[in-house]
C-alpha cells in the first residue's frame, strides 16, 4: 500500500509518495493531476524529501529526466 505524505511547504505539491517495490516516486499536484516517476532508486526520494529542498524544482531538475507519466488508478 502506498502512503501519501502531505506537502504543506510546495506551492505546487499537496503530497508524496514513494513505491518502494517499483522504484517510483508518486507526486500530487496542487491542481488534482498525479504523475509517476519511474526509475528513482531509494536514493533520489532521500534526496527529493531532504529538509529545504525545493519539491518543485526537484522535479523539473531531476525527475522529469525520468520515465514520467500521468498516474491511472
Amino acid at each position: 500500500m502506498i502512503e501519501w505524505i502531505d506537502c504543506q511547504d510546495s506551492s505546487r505539491l499537496i503530497a508524496v509518495a514513494y513505491d518502494v517495490e517499483e522504484e517510483r516516486i508518486l507526486v500530487r499536484f496542487r491542481n488534482g493531476t498525479e504523475w509517476q516517476y519511474l526509475g528513482c532508486p531509494p536514493v533520489v526520494w532521500d534526496n527529493f524529501t531532504a529538509p529545504g529542498v525545493s519539491k518543485g524544482r526537484f522535479i523539473h531538475e531531476e525527475l522529469n529526466y525520468h520515465a514520467h507519466s500521468p498516474l491511472v488508478s
